[in-house]
Parts: C-alpha cells; structure tokens; sequence
C-alpha cells in the first residue's frame, strides 16, 4: 500500500474479502455505489446461490451447525434429529438464507430441552410459527396473531418467561439456567446479546421506576 502524500511502497500481508447481497451492477447504473470502488475490489468474484438454489447443502449444514451450538450452549448429548425434520427444512423457503438456518438451530436446541429436534412449522409463517411453539400460559400466547416476531424476539420472550418463573434468579436450583437446560453462563451471554435485563440491570431498573 502507498499512504496518501507519501513516496515509498508499504507491504502487507492481508486479503480482503467483501461480500453484499445487493445488485451492485444496478446499483452502480443508479449511481448508488461508485465504479472505481467496485473495480478495485473485482479481482476474484464469487457468486454464491441462495440456500433454497442449493437445498443439497442443508443436511451438512444442520449437522454443522447442531455440532456447533452444542458447544457453544456447553450440552452434554446431541440431540437427535426428529423423523421427517429434514424434509421440512427442505421443503421450507429460507428467505434469511443460512444465517436463519443457523438460528433456527439455535432456537430449536433451546426448546428442545434434550428431546427431539423437531422444526415444526418451518413450512408455515412466521406468526404461525411461533404459535406452534408455545405453550400454554407462555409470553408467545400473549401476542396477537397477526405480530411478526423475529427470531430474536421470540428467544428474549422465551428466556424472560423463564427467568419470571425462578424469580429473577438465573443459575442454581431452579433458575431460569435449569429450567432452559442452559449452562448459566451461557445464559448471560444469550442474556446480554437479546438486551434482556437480569441481576443488578433489573435492580438500577426497578430503582429508576419506583
């Protein structure tokens, strides 16, 4: 590289590694992205399909990312996966590609609870989803049909329903860490990234309200 204004040549060893959803050749044609910027990142250009162009890549994908969210939620066993679960991951759209593939996993292990990973409702809509994976007396039954809620969403509402039911308490007998089946830290971690309230956040919380 060559700093602005200066006279010597600078080396690196670096590869950068740009990657967009968007049409940048539409984009450029509307003068929405510049044409130097695009040919100098347009050295080695790779066109990736969408997971629903290449459903042959599902199976190893799950299995990948099954593995992986074990270890992240530090669970002993794998679960294993529920007859026809694979065919409704194959037959299912997926819009947000393998990121939603991803935190479908994640969200399924969470609900699993040890059991069976089932994916029901991966061929429904979004709303219909989620009420397939209440229970009865849960936030989910709460809200109205018609709210689309993300993947986060329903995974902050799941975990503050626990952490109502042990009264605040996250890890030890019967804290929302045990009742999730969860390693506690974990659970904070999930906690913190969600921007769901818990210990001293909860109490500055009740402090400012009172």
């Amino acid at each position: 590289i060559e700093r602005v204004g200066g006279n010597e040549t600078i080396p690196v060893d670096i590869r950068i590694i740009a990657a967009t959803h968007r049409n940048l050749d539409q984009m450029m044609d509307a003068g929405g992205f510049r044409r130097d910027l695009f040919f100098r990142l347009k050295v080695f250009p790779i066109h990736i399909p969408p997971l629903r162009s290449r459903r042959s890549d599902i199976p190893a994908l799950l299995q990948h990312f099954i593995q992986k969210k074990c270890r992240e939620m530090k669970l002993e066993k794998v679960p294993a996966l529920a007859p026809q679960a694979l065919d409704q991951l194959l037959a299912y759209r997926w819009p947000g590609n393998v990121r939603e593939l991803e935190n479908a996993v994640e969200r399924e292990l969470i609900l699993c609870r040890g059991q069976q990973l089932l994916f029901h409702g991966m061929n429904e809509t979004t709303s219909d989803y989620h009420q397939s994976h209440s229970t009865p007396g849960s936030i989910e039954d709460a809200a109205p049909s018609a709210e689309r809620v993300s993947l986060d969403q329903a995974m902050a509402r799941h975990i503050q329903q626990a952490l109502a039911a042990a009264g605040g308490k996250v890890e030890g007998p019967g804290g929302a860490a045990e009742r999730l089946d969860i390693n506690p830290r974990t659970l904070r971690h999930r906690m913190r990234k969600l921007g769901v309230p818990f210990g001293r956040r909860v109490k500055k919380r009740r402090g400012k309200t009172s």
